[in-house]
């Protein structure tokens, strides 16, 4: 089989035809044009079934078109959606009790996309360390890492390291410093100068191709903060909830974000809902006026928020994540394939590293599982991310991992 082997069908290229047309050429996505999806499972407009191996970068955790979700979605759809913030709802406290309780955070501020979240974050961050730390005014610095993903918006690729993010969007946004990831001694250095006032990081680095620090970096890294009273901020978007086999991937090392970005699954993939969770010292450095979201806390949102949370808690998707992605990875080193040159992740976040001659191999690998009925995508060339939505059975990981053992026969 061609490492560009891929049909489609007259029906599926009409609907690609149109979007090429007349939507933003921004995105490169594989060639299947899907409108159905269920559990680990989504169907194509020909009704071909395929396994999901992306979830929507980790989006749906939960499997697609979670019944509780969507039964929470529907009713609170056909009761009330948005009031804005400008005025009070009968769900926002209670969304808020829930998850500051599910975490462990005083208070937490809603937004809706993550790199909102993200944004927000920084904004207090910055506030803090002009309100608390003493920072003089516009200096406040914060530390971030090479190969980070948090978003695109114009701010954040102000200090991204990926140049397809950054190039032709300049002038960018100062007041980031960026140090290797995984390298303490980096981080020591640059928390010496009194203006920063937060690190930025991900637990793993999942656009990056699933890159997992070394065993102790996050607890060493938060410590270093501790000492110089700098905000430890975790982005766990992509790695939080319950993806990694815990809730956080900070819970792996015991390390409690100062400022803990969530994103993604906390919907179960059915709409745009983020979080930010704070304590009383960093959250309240914000007043009135100076931030928010008219979409951000609708009562839509906290309604799927709650039983999306729930979901996670209910069904273990946790302990699920933590016993299959051991049995992933061993299966994967187990193959023995040639071309696999690594094989990274925690929980069902995972990844391979594709050596071949061909720098199109990993691309060409994933038009393959496509065709054989699995659907996974790469990032940064070589590296294709393995993430199922966690209700995935065990029988059906099996099922999975031999779709991409006879998938690697093009490889060779």
């Amino acid at each position: 089989m061609s490492l560009t082997a891929t049909t489609l069908s007259s029906k599926a290229s009409a609907f690609i035809e149109k979007e090429l047309q007349y939507s933003a050429h921004n995105y490169h996505p594989l060639p299947v044009v899907l409108e159905r999806g269920e559990g680990v499972y989504l169907w194509d407009v020909d009704g071909k079934r395929y396994y999901d191996f992306l979830s929507g970068y980790s989006a749906v955790n939960q499997g697609h078109c979670h019944p509780k979700i969507v039964g929470a979605l529907v009713a609170q759809a056909q009761k009330l959606t948005l009031t804005s913030r400008a005025f009070h709802s009968d769900l926002l406290g209670e969304y808020a009790r829930y998850i500051t309780a599910c975490f462990g955070y005083d208070r937490v501020l809603p937004m809706n996309s993550g790199v909102e979240a993200v944004e927000t974050a920084l904004k207090l961050a910055r506030r803090w360390g002009y309100d608390k730390k003493g920072i003089a005014a516009n200096r406040a610095k914060i530390v971030t890492v090479a190969g980070n993903f948090h978003g695109r918006t114009l701010n954040v690729v102000s200090f991204s390291t990926d140049a397809s993010s950054r190039d032709g969007f300049g002038p960018f946004m100062p007041g980031y410093e960026v140090i290797p990831y995984n390298d303490l001694a980096a981080l020591e250095a640059v928390l010496a100068d009194p203006d920063v006032a937060g690190f930025l990081v991900e637990p793993i680095q999942g656009e990056a191709g699933v890159y997992v620090p070394e065993d102790g970096y996050l607890a060493k890294a938060y410590a270093l903060c501790r000492r110089a009273r700098v905000l430890f901020i975790g982005d766990e978007i992509q790695t939080g909830l319950a993806r990694t086999g815990k809730m956080l991937a900070c819970d792996h090392e015991g390390v409690r974000p100062d400022i803990l970005i969530l994103g993604k699954a906390l919907s179960g993939g059915t709409m745009p809902i983020s979080a930010v969770l704070a304590d009383d010292d960093v959250m309240l450095c914000i007043k009135p006026g100076e931030h928010g979201s008219t979409y951000g806390g609708n009562p839509l949102a906290c309604k799927v928020a709650i039983a999306s949370l729930e979901v996670i808690k209910e069904e273990r998707l946790a302990e699920r994540a933590a016993e299959l992605g051991d049995y992933f990875r061993g299966r994967l080193w187990a193959l023995g394939h040639p071309c696999i040159k690594e094989v990274r992740g925690k929980g069902l976040l995972n990844a391979v590293v594709i050596g071949h001659a061909n720098p199109e191999a990993a691309w060409g690998l994933c038009l393959v599982l496509k065709d054989n009925g699995l659907l996974a995508k790469p990032t940064h060339g070589d590296k294709i991310r393995f993430a199922p939505p966690l209700v995935i059975t065990k029988k059906e990981l099996d099922e999975c991992i031999g779709i991409i053992e006879a998938s690697l026969a093009v490889l060779d």
